[in-house]
C-alpha cells in the first residue's frame, strides 16, 4: 500500500491538487504496478510563513524574489 505525504505552500487549487493525485496515482501504477485503490496521496499545504527556504521564510524570499524582479 503506498502512502505519499506531499507538503507545499498553500495556494494551490484544488484542480492542481487533483491533477498532482491523478498523476502520482497513474506514476505508481505504471512503475510499480500498484492497484490505484492501494494507493493514498496526502496533500499538505503549509503556510508560507512556515516553510524555510534559503535561509529565509518563504514569505520573505518570495517578496525578496518579487522586487527585485521590479526593480
Amino acid at each position: 500500500m503506498p502512502y505519499i505525504n506531499l507538503q507545499i505552500t498553500k495556494g494551490a487549487t484544488r484542480d492542481q491538487k487533483k491533477a498532482i493525485v491523478e498523476e502520482f496515482t497513474n506514476t505508481l501504477v505504471k512503475h510499480l504496478g500498484k492497484q490505484p485503490e492501494h494507493i493514498h496521496i496526502v496533500i499538505d499545504e503549509v503556510e508560507e510563513e512556515n516553510w524555510g527556504y534559503a535561509g529565509m521564510l518563504t514569505d520573505d524570499f518570495r517578496k525578496t524574489m518579487r522586487e527585485k524582479e521590479t526593480g
